[in-house]
């Protein structure tokens, strides 16, 4: 038994070249505090594992959907791939705790968290196919991602929160949804920003974030949550 043993058995896949795996889930601080362990970090089949993922992703909508155009398939394949659909793919398979991080990293949740584990997933990808080529890549990519296409079309969420909300409160309301600041705190360089977002008089949702774009994003997605759309 490896001490990745448990993750191979939950993808159905076993590394021939157990360095590979054991690579895909160093991160870069790990070695800075281990450096007597003589290994790489994961950035290099993070950047392999990207542009394989981009692949089998790219071919995978373009047979789905033989009559969307380029700029949707375009979307879609954006909303499949970006850190927040990846890294919830990582958590799933419980990547988190095979994580190589250093005691610092390992305290951060959050956003950081979801990047480490987004890239950890793409070194993954990278490891599998060089380890057993690109079929076998795809075959993980199709397990972990291909499921969640039709919720993509379907909740359009190959658009943003705020262009979602628009376009369903004007369907179903009539309304265009506004936004207000309803706090904001912190030194200038690091504001957290409170944001309602209003479907006319109605507040639905609040949201918060470190600009008020990124406020109203959160305020968008949570009203989308609120109304069950």
């Amino acid at each position: 038994m490896t001490a990745f043993s448990g993750f191979e058995t939950k993808i159905g896949y076993s590394f021939k070249d157990k360095k590979l795996i054991q690579q895909a889930f160093t991160h870069r601080s790990y070695l800075n505090e281990n450096r007597e362990v003589g290994r790489e970090h994961n950035e290099r089949l993070e950047f392999l594992g990207d542009a394989v993922l981009e692949l089998v992703v790219t071919e995978f909508l373009f047979a789905k959907y033989p009559e969307k155009p380029e700029g949707e398939l375009t979307a879609y394949r954006a909303a499949l791939v970006n850190t927040v659909s990846i890294s919830s793919a990582a958590t799933s398979l419980g990547m988190n705790e095979f994580l190589q991080l250093s005691r610092g990293e390992s305290r951060d949740v959050g956003r950081a968290r979801q990047i480490i584990l987004a890239n950890a997933f793409e070194a993954v990808i990278g490891a599998i196919y060089l380890d057993a080529g690109y079929d076998a890549a795809k075959d993980f990519i199709a397990a972990q991602l291909f499921h969640k296409t039709e919720e993509v079309v379907a909740k359009r969420l190959w658009q943003d929160a705020k262009s979602r909300l628009q376009e369903i409160a004007q369907e179903k309301a009539g309304i265009t949804p506004s936004y207000q600041v309803v706090s904001q705190s912190g030194p200038d360089h690091d504001k957290l920003f409170v944001v309602g977002a209003f479907i006319g008089s109605e507040k639905v949702a609040l949201g918060e974030g470190r600009s008020k774009q990124e406020a109203e994003q959160a305020a968008a997605e949570k009203a989308l949550a609120a109304k069950g759309w």
